[in-house]
């Protein structure tokens, strides 16, 4: 069975209510049990402990803020981070703070230790808490591995969590399962059964998330190469958290497709991409393949698009996959939460009233970035800025 068809049936099955294909079989849940619980040893179990924070506004201090929601597991709160401005959440709304001119309002309500299944109570407790957000960032699957969470049943949740979201016209970006096989702690033959069924839990959470309406892109093994070359700097204390450097590549790597889900970044892609996601910087595919495709090379967004006018094709839902650049935007003059002397109380809807530099509080159907914002080095004025490759 191909990789395709494998995420393609776990989706199906999710969709109609069934346990689906387990990851792994026989023996090797035997060993599963022995290896992750000498991980759990070496990293512990640091359930409920949320990270240092950071909610609250960034950015200007007029108009009507972008709500901007994190939710998920570990990686969402930042945990292992010291500081609140070093959490994904703090990078990611200090970043779309820079490209938008505009103040943004964030909200974290993931869990250390959550699986997919606690997504559904995250939105919950996020719709009940205000005013709706305009969009999610997720960022979830590692527990449900580590945790031998069937995949369809993981996936269901998920689905269940974006479709909720899209429901409210709420924009939805799902950074997918990470590959385990990368961190430290996973001896041999673990890792591999870990980066097997990282990447079909991935693989199958894009192909959900697609047909939900909602984006995705890929974490993959992001840091698995500068991981294993600077793991002083890139792990945390634990050494299996990210570090606060390895956070913001991670956030750098979501920002251009949280910007782009609110039509504030250049739909230009880059054109020196590595096989297979190439030649000239996006493929269209059914969602299957890309989904697939997407979990292979991390840094990939894959979103619904279609074709003359036709969303699916013969093998279901057509997909884009791009890869955009991954954002260094600065952030230096951008004031966070803690400029407020502690509030954290968002600014008032100005009610049509202009952001910090003249980009108006209303979200537009396809605004161009913020006149002046730096993006790694380069100044993007409106259309396709000249990036270099991050």
């Amino acid at each position: 069975m191909s990789r395709a068809t494998r995420a393609r049936r776990i989706a199906a099955t999710a969709a109609f209510g069934g346990g689906g294909l387990g990851a792994l079989a026989g023996a090797a849940y035997g060993l599963i049990r022995v290896e992750v619980g000498m991980a759990r040893r070496w990293i512990g179990q640091p359930f409920g402990d949320n990270g240092p924070g950071g909610d609250g506004v960034y950015g200007a201090r007029t108009g009507r803020p972008i709500r901007l929601a994190m939710l998920g597991d570990s990686s969402s709160v930042g945990l292992g981070v010291d500081k609140p401005a070093e959490t994904p959440g703090a990078v990611i709304a200090a970043g779309l703070a820079a490209i938008t001119g505009r103040p943004v309002h964030l909200e974290t309500l993931g869990i250390v230790g959550a699986e997919s299944a606690d997504l559904p109570g995250q939105v919950a407790d996020l719709l009940a808490g205000g005013p709706d957000p305009d969009v999610a960032v997720i960022m979830i699957g590692a527990n449900d591995v580590t945790h031998r969470v069937r995949p369809a049943v993981a996936v269901r949740a998920l689905d269940a969590a974006v479709r909720r979201l899209r429901e409210i016209g709420c924009e939805v970006v799902v950074g997918t399962c990470p590959d385990l096989g990368t961190i430290e702690p996973l001896a041999f033959p673990l890792n591999l059964i870990a980066r097997r069924a990282s990447r079909q839990l991935a693989a199958a959470q894009t192909i959900a998330t697609v047909e939900a309406g909602g984006r995705t892109v890929s974490l993959g093994d992001l840091l698995g190469p500068e991981f294993s070359a600077r793991p002083k700097e890139l792990f945390s204390s634990d050494g299996f958290h990210p570090s606060a450097a390895g956070y913001a590549r991670a956030a750098e790597t979501m920002l251009p497709s949280v910007a782009a889900a609110l039509g504030y970044w250049p739909d230009g892609t880059l054109a020196d991409l590595e096989q297979p996601v190439a030649r000239g910087g996006e493929r269209v595919d059914d969602i299957a393949n890309a989904a697939v495709l997407a979990a292979d090379v991390a840094g990939t967004e894959v979103s619904g698009t279609a074709i003359n006018g036709v969303q699916r094709g013969p093998r279901g839902r057509w997909a884009v996959l791009l890869r955009r650049r991954r954002a260094s935007v600065s952030t230096a003059d951008v004031p966070g939460p803690e400029d407020d002397a502690g509030s954290g109380t968002p600014p008032a809807d100005a009610g049509g009233a202009q952001g910090g530099d003249g980009v108006s509080a209303g979200l537009p159907g396809a605004a161009a970035p913020a006149s002046g914002t730096t993006v790694a080095g380069a100044t993007a004025a409106g259309g396709q800025a000249d990036l270099p490759a991050g």
